[in-house]
C-alpha cells in the first residue's frame, strides 16, 4: 500500500465539489458538497446507532437498498433531525441533486449535519445546487463544505494492488463534537475504483467501522446524524471481489487503512481539543475486553482533564477501566504514557511507582499521547482514539444553536 492525495477524487471516475447555499445565514463558507461517479457503483453503508435518526439517514437506508449509488450530496449547517417537515426536505435535497447531475433519485445518497430540530432551508439548496463546479480536484472543497465546529479537514487516500491492478481508495470526513463509539457527528465518504460486490463491500466496511470509528469518543454523545458510506465503481479493472479471498483481505486493509487514518484525524480534532489520545489495551482475554477497557479510559472526563493538564494521574486510568464492565484483574496492569518526548513507566502490576515527574510532564505536553495499558491476561488487544477536555469545548457548546 502506498499513502497518495486526492481523498475522494484519489480514485478513477470520482469528481466532487461544493457550493454556497446559504443554509446558515451566519455561514460564510460554501455548505453544499456533491460527490459524483462517473458509472454506477456498488455502495455499502453503516449509520448512528441512536434511536433518533435524522430524515436523510431515513431517505439513504431506502436508496441503497439495491446496493447500488452514483452521487452522494451533503449539507451543513442544519442537520435536517427531528425538523419540520424532515422526511419531505430530506427527499427534495435528492431530487434537486438528481435533477442536476442527470441521475435517478434514487441513485443519490442525502447526509446533512448541523443544529437539531430547526427546519432545514431547503428552497436555498434547490436554488443554488446548480453552482456546484465538479472536478477531479474538488476533494478538499468537498470537505471543507461538510465541516461544521471542524477546525482543519479531514482526508486520506490510499493506493493498492488487487489481482495484478493498481487500484486507488480514498476518503474525506467530518467530526469534532457529539461523538461517542458507535460512530459520532461524523459523516465519512469513501470512495474506490476496486470492483467488489456489495455483499463483500458491506462486510469490509461494517468490520473496519467497528474498529475504526466505532473507538473514537470526543464528549460521550451519539450524534443523530452519523453515517459512513463506500462508494466502488470498479474502474480499476481488477477481477471483481466476490468471495473473502486475498483479493479480500487487500481490499480490506486498504478501506481499513483510511478508516483508521480518519478516525485518528477526528479525535484529533475534537471540540476545544489540544492534543490526540490513544489507548493501547494488550494482553486481554479478548478483544471485545480489550476495546471496552480503551473506551473507557478515553472517554473518562477525568482522564481527559488530566490529560489537558499533563497530569501523569494514573490512578484515573484505572479507575475507568474498573467501570468498564470489562474483565481484568487489577493486580496485573501496568500503565504507561508515551509521546515524541519519550515513555514513563507509572503503575506496575497495579502499584504505583516513583516515576520521573518532569519527563512524565514532557510526555504529555505533546500533541499526541499514547496511554499503554498491559493486562498480562491474553492475546488480544485493542486501540481507541480520544482527546483532552478543555475550556473551549464548553464555550464552543455554550452557545452552538444561538
Amino acid at each position: 500500500m502506498k499513502i497518495i492525495s486526492g481523498g475522494v477524487c484519489a480514485a478513477k471516475g470520482f469528481t466532487a465539489g461544493s457550493t454556497r447555499c446559504g443554509i446558515k445565514e451566519s455561514r460564510e463558507a460554501d455548505d453544499l458538497a456533491i460527490i459524483l461517479s462517473e458509472c454506477e457503483c456498488t455502495a455499502a453503508a453503516t449509520y448512528t446507532l441512536n434511536r433518533v435518526k435524522a430524515a436523510p439517514i431515513y431517505v439513504t437506508m431506502e436508496h441503497l437498498e439495491d446496493g447500488v449509488a452514483r452521487a452522494i450530496v451533503a449539507n451543513s449547517g442544519n442537520a435536517n433531525a427531528c425538523a419540520p417537515d424532515g422526511m419531505e426536505n430530506a427527499l427534495r435535497e435528492a431530487q434537486a441533486a438528481a435533477k442536476f447531475l442527470g441521475v435517478e433519485e434514487d441513485r443519490v445518497i442525502v447526509a446533512s449535519t448541523g443544529v437539531i430540530g430547526q427546519r432545514i432551508n431547503i428552497e436555498c439548496i434547490e436554488e443554488n445546487i446548480g453552482k456546484v463546479k465538479l472536478s477531479a480536484n474538488g476533494s478538499e472543497a468537498a470537505n471543507q463544505a461538510i465541516m461544521t465546529t471542524d477546525t482543519k479537514t479531514k482526508t486520506a487516500a490510499i493506493e493498492f494492488v488487487v489481482g495484478g491492478k493498481v487500484c486507488h481508495i480514498g476518503g474525506i470526513c467530518k467530526g469534532s463534537g457529539m461523538i461517542h463509539p458507535n460512530m459520532g457527528t461524523m459523516l465519512s465518504f469513501i470512495t474506490t475504483d476496486c470492483a467488489i460486490t456489495h455483499e463483500m463491500l458491506q462486510d469490509a466496511l461494517s468490520e473496519s467501522v467497528r474498529r475504526s470509528y466505532n473507538r473514537v469518543t470526543v464528549d460521550g454523545d451519539t450524534s443523530t446524524n452519523d453515517m459512513c458510506v463506500v462508494l466502488a465503481n470498479g474502474l480499476a479493472g481488477n477481477e471483481l471481489i466476490e468471495w473473502q479471498n486475498e483479493d479480500y483481505e487487500i481490499f480490506y486493509r486498504a478501506l481499513h487503512e483510511v478508516n483508521v487514518r480518519l478516525a485518528r484525524q477526528i479525535a484529533a480534532d475534537g471540540e476545544g481539543a489540544t492534543k490526540l489520545i490513544a489507548c493501547e489495551v494488550n494482553g486481554a482475554r479478548s478483544e471485545e475486553a480489550a476495546e471496552r477497557l480503551a473506551k473507557a479510559v478515553c472517554a473518562s472526563s477525568l482522564v481527559k482533564a488530566a490529560m489537558f493538564g499533563a497530569d501523569a494521574n494514573w490512578g484515573r486510568v484505572l479507575c475507568a477501566m474498573g467501570y468498564s464492565k470489562a474483565p481484568f484483574r487489577p493486580e496485573y496492569v501496568t500503565v504507561g504514557f508515551s509521546s515524541p518526548a519519550g515513555r514513563v513507566v507509572v503503575c506496575d502490576h497495579g502499584h504505583g511507582l516513583d516515576f520521573d515527574e518532569e519527563l512524565a510532564k514532557k510526555v504529555l505536553l505533546e500533541n499526541e499521547v499514547t496511554i499503554t495499558v498491559d493486562l498480562y491476561e491474553g492475546e488480544s488487544s485493542a486501540t481507541c482514539w480520544g482527546c483532552d477536555l478543555t475550556y473551549d469545548y464548553v464555550k464552543i457548546n455554550g452557545d452552538y444553536r444561538t
